[in-house]
């Protein structure tokens, strides 16, 4: 067998056979290699706290990486107006508006975002003559009888912008290719004419749908909402320098899958196979990261190279000991759990929280560290 594969496997035993749906815990199998193996199950309960708000409330603060500031202000300002504009609607938040403009114009990627949400140049999606650029096939006209195109950073056609138009920025203009005013229209175009409640799976797949007829459009966005949803219900991180560079790029991940042997430098990638949990998870059909492949893509993002396994990452630094206690640790540092072995590695963002891809069936997303397996942290970065 390949060493690294063999060792890869035997952190996975130690490390990743930890499934207890909705709770952050383990079964942790210890097994030990030789003539005999011997097996000893240990339950270990870790209750998660994440904050959150109620509908509507998008009280959160700070960046979400990959989002630049106007935008994300603009996404949320809209979320708090909604409401007084369609009453009947519940359930809107800056999430499913982010994850429509991540599909529509990667957050108008390229383009100058003004203080006042106004966008240069202008974001023009291509001619929908039915030439079949863009897939486009059906011819689609203006009403002053000119070929028509979506425009802006929510990609509107004239005739729907006409139906949905708002001023989001409070300037006297309903315009478009304005962040502001683009992404109040979204929100009410989404809410549609009746009632609604958007934390509803089953309505909010609807709503997506009527933005764009296409199922595969709806999972699309689904996903990325699914990954700005758990960015929402983070408060800001208090790091800077490399060690925010190192956490804004593990916290862009969030819920990305859990893919056992998942993870390098340059992102997600796809899971192997283990014999087990992992098979059954269907892992190695999975893009996406274990524990220590996401400390991988985070640490690269710095110029660090880290090997993927979190025993060695263990290894790889300077210790700050458990008996020093999370008080001791800094926003960056890399936290270690172990009943006897390096079994799972995080990375810590302050608060006795941490961002980490806890096991298979899950998603990269944020939990407290528990003391009960804590067995000291690494420091690599320095102030």
């Amino acid at each position: 067998m390949n060493p690294l594969l063999a060792l890869q496997i035997a952190d996975h035993v130690r490390d990743e056979v930890r499934e207890q749906p909705k709770r952050w815990g383990c079964l942790a199998l210890f097994v030990l290699f030789g003539p005999a193996i011997a097996c000893v199950l240990v339950a270990v309960l870790i209750i998660v706290v994440i904050a959150g708000g109620a509908d509507g409330s998008d009280t959160s603060t700070g960046q979400v990486p990959g989002i630049p500031d106007v935008m994300l202000t603009a996404y949320r300002q809209a979320t708090q107006r909604t409401n007084g504009i369609r009453p009947a609607c519940t359930g809107m938040r800056w999430s499913i508006l982010a994850g429509i403009a991540e599909v529509e114009s990667r957050h108008a990627t390229g383009r100058a975002v003004a203080p006042n949400g106004d966008i240069t140049p202008p974001i023009l999606g291509p001619v929908l003559d039915g030439s079949g650029v863009g897939g486009n096939r059906t011819p689609i006209r203006n009403p002053d009888g000119t070929f028509a195109r979506a425009v802006g950073p929510f990609q509107f056609l004239t005739t729907t912008w006409a139906g949905v138009e708002q001023d989001g920025n409070d300037d006297g203009v309903r315009n478009p290719h304005n962040a502001f005013d683009a992404a109040l229209g979204a929100a009410v175009y989404l809410c549609g004419t009746g009632p609604c409640d958007l934390t509803d799976q089953a309505q909010l797949r609807t709503a997506l749908f009527r933005y764009n007829a296409s199922q595969a459009y709806v999972s699309q966005v689904l996903a990325i909402i699914e990954r700005y949803d758990a960015a929402r219900l983070q408060p800001a991180v208090n790091a800077t320098g490399s060690a925010k560079a190192v956490i804004d790029a593990a916290m862009s991940q969030l819920g990305v899958p859990y893919a056992w042997g998942g993870g390098t430098a340059a992102g997600p990638s796809r899971g192997i196979r283990d014999g087990g949990v992992a098979d059954r998870h269907g892992d190695y059909n999975k893009i996406g990261f274990d524990c220590s492949g996401l400390v991988v893509y985070a640490y690269a993002k710095v110029g660090i190279a880290f090997p993927h396994n979190s025993r060695a990452q263990f290894a790889s630094g300077g210790r700050v000991p458990k008996e020093a206690g999370l008080g001791a640790l800094r926003p960056g540092d890399l936290v270690f759990y172990s009943p006897g072995f390096i079994h799972h590695v995080g990375i810590y963002l302050g608060d006795r929280r941490m961002v980490n891809a806890p096991f298979s069936g899950a998603v990269v997303r944020v939990d407290v560290v528990d003391l009960a397996e804590y067995a000291g942290g690494v420091r690599v970065l320095e102030p």
